[in-house]
């Protein structure tokens, strides 16, 4: 495929870092009538983030909602589905759910984690939070002869690899990742991949930097989304499955 059709796209974490760079290849891979939510813990962002797209595009081409919410409550959760249940009505012929919201977590030994709200905090938002969301996406677009829909989830390295102090990072990641190859299995018409974006200069590498010490040789967050786009245009890819920046 050449474009991504006349669809919905809903990306979670969009107001920065990889998932602001996703909104900008997503919003030129649309057709016309297409619609994109961007959705955020903040509103401010999300609205600069808005106005960005639209001075690429016309207004009639793309209509664009920032839904600024907290998805680790039910309430974030619930309002997102709601503004995409909105949207329902609407001929479209691509869904595309890109869970790209996630938080880092303390980096510590495993001992330290003795505190089971903390935790709990922790996986309800990179866990429970994607699962509740894209269960509820599926259900306000239901799978039909016609209808393309594809899940992505931004993964790791880590979904697979151990590492020391990381417990709650790898755990979520690994969880994810099952967890999305289970829909795979599930849904035959949805096509499923679990993507690790690779390195990138973001927040989230600067916070780790400033926590251990580590720094790696940073990509473009714009690199590696154009890389995660190409693979969803060519849809080569085995649904369910796990791939890294540096494989494609």
């Amino acid at each position: 495929m050449e474009t991504l059709g006349r669809g919905i796209c809903i990306i979670t974490g969009a107001s920065k870092g990889f998932g602001r760079a996703l909104a900008h290849e997503v919003c030129h891979l649309l057709e016309p009538g297409s619609v994109l939510l961007l959705v955020a813990r903040s509103g401010t962002l999300l609205q600069e983030l808005k106005e960005e797209l639209q001075s690429f595009t016309d207004k009639q081409w793309l209509v664009v909602h920032c839904i600024a919410a907290d998805l680790s409550t039910r309430e974030g959760v619930n309002e997102t589905v709601r503004v995409a249940r909105q949207e329902a009505v609407n001929e479209i012929d691509n869904v595309l759910l890109i869970n790209n919201a996630g938080s880092l977590g303390p980096i510590s030994g495993f001992q330290s984690f003795t505190d089971l709200e903390r935790v709990n905090s922790y996986l309800s938002f990179n866990i429970s939070s994607a699962l509740t969301l894209t269960a509820g996406i599926l259900q306000t677009f239901p799978c039909r002869p016609g209808l393309r829909w594809s899940v992505v989830n931004v993964s790791s390295i880590y979904a697979l690899q151990a590492l020391p102090s990381w417990a709650l990072y790898c755990t979520a990641k690994a969880a994810r990742k099952m967890m999305f190859s289970v829909l795979a299995e599930e849904e035959p018409n949805v096509k499923v991949l679990s993507y690790s974006p690779g390195p990138m200069d973001t927040d989230m590498q600067e916070e780790i930097q400033r926590s251990t010490g580590i720094s790696h040789c940073l990509f473009p967050c714009q690199e590696s989304a154009a890389k995660l786009m190409k693979l969803l245009l060519d849809n080569d890819f085995s649904s369910g499955g796990h791939l890294d920046f540096f494989e494609v």
